[in-house]
This record gives C-alpha cells, sequence and structure tokens, in this order.
C-alpha cells in the first residue's frame, strides 16, 4: 500500500493525538505525538528509509466522528495525502455515558460514510482502525451496548468500501488474557505505551504485512 514519497495521514481522537505539537508541519517529527502514531512513522521510517515517507498526526482529543467529518477538508484533504488511516468512535460512545449526548448508531455510520466516499473520491488509500475498550474499571462494561453496534456499522463500511481493516477490539481482548486490562489500557480507553505497541504492530501487520 506504500510507495516511495507517500504521504500517510493518521485521523483520529486523542489515541492518535496523543500529545502532538499541533503547530508542527507535515513530516516533522515533533508532530507526531507519543503514541502508535510516533511509532510508526518512527519505524517505517527505519525500514523504508529510501521511501522517504511523509507522516501527519492529525489526531484531536475528544473528537466524534461528525467533528473528524467537519475538519476533513482542512485537516486532510488539503494536505492530500496519499494514505489515511482512521481511528474514531470511543468518544460517540463515551459522551453517552458521562455527559448524557448520544450518537445513534444510525447517524454514527452515515457521517462514517460521508467521510470515506470524499476520501475514496480522491483515491486515497485509506486503512481503518477499529475503536476498542476494556472493563476498566468494571462500569466500563455497559458500554459494549452502545460500542458493539458502532463496531458492527464500521466493519461493514470497511467491507463496502473495500478498505484495509485493523481489528483491534478483538487484538486487545485477546492481549488482556495475557496480562490485566489495565496493562495494555489503564482506564480502559487510552493505550499504554505497550497498548500503542499493539496497535502498531497490528497497522503493520494489516498495510506492510
Amino acid at each position: 500500500m506504500l510507495s516511495p514519497n507517500d504521504h500517510v495521514l493518521f485521523f483520529g481522537d486523542s489515541i492518535t493525538d496523543c500529545g502532538r505539537n499541533r503547530d508542527a508541519a507535515p513530516g516533522q517529527s515533533n508532530g507526531w505525538g507519543s503514541g502508535y502514531v510516533h511509532q510508526l512513522a518512527a519505524r517505517l521510517g527505519a525500514d523504508l528509509a529510501d521511501y522517504d515517507l511523509t507522516f501527519s498526526n492529525r489526531g484531536i482529543s475528544g473528537n466524534r466522528v461528525t467533528d473528524l467529518e467537519n475538519r476533513l477538508e482542512s485537516d486532510v484533504l488539503n494536505l492530500r495525502p496519499n494514505l489515511v488511516s482512521i481511528l474514531i468512535g470511543i468518544n460517540d460512545t463515551w459522551r453517552r455515558y458521562d455527559s448524557g449526548t448520544a450518537s445513534p448508531t444510525e447517524q454514527f455510520a452515515a457521517s462514517y460514510r460521508r467521510i470515506l466516499e470524499r476520501l475514496t473520491s480522491q483515491n486515497m488509500e485509506i486503512v481503518i482502525l477499529e475503536p476498542f475498550l476494556l472493563p476498566v474499571p468494571d462500569d466500563r462494561r455497559a458500554w459494549r451496548e452502545d460500542l458493539n453496534p458502532k463496531i458492527d456499522a464500521i466493519r461493514d463500511l470497511a467491507r463496502e468500501f473495500e478498505t484495509t481493516y485493523v481489528p483491534l477490539d478483538g487484538l486487545f481482548a485477546a492481549a488482556s488474557t495475557r496480562r490485566e486490562s489495565g496493562f495494555w489500557l489503564p482506564d480502559g480507553v487510552h493505550p499504554s505505551p505497550a497498548g500503542h505497541a499493539l496497535i502498531a504492530e497490528a497497522w503493520l501487520q494489516a498495510v506492510i504485512g
């Protein structure tokens, strides 16, 4: 999926943002944040050094899918990336439980679909990362009622648009049988360094093989 001189852009919420410098220009390492984006940019920069790849992080903490749709033009299309990696969805669930602001699955899927339609119209490669959740603390278990239908909708969209898909929810569930859930996701949502490494490795397997 990657060719020499490609621009790879990561689009999402706080899991992607991960403390990035938002004033950094595309390709500057201080704009990658401290999470899986930084790990991927460093790894790909080393493994494919002769490709001269550019990496941009356009994650913003707290974003939901409608926020991504609203800034798609300014933060993605205007930068003309060759590959766009999307991780979004957990805040659409979280806001239902911390502020009572629900994102019905049908509206969530419709917004996600419009994003994919615009990206595919520009012939951009797309990688969809599945949102994920572990029961830390235990009340996160109740969030499954809201998140699972959204994951199903994202999977349907990935099939329809024939995107590369990274099934992170299942991978974190499997990882939690090797170490306690909090080792990977200390609050059930935001990854530890090991959790970010799990995301980065799964991304590489899906995209590079």
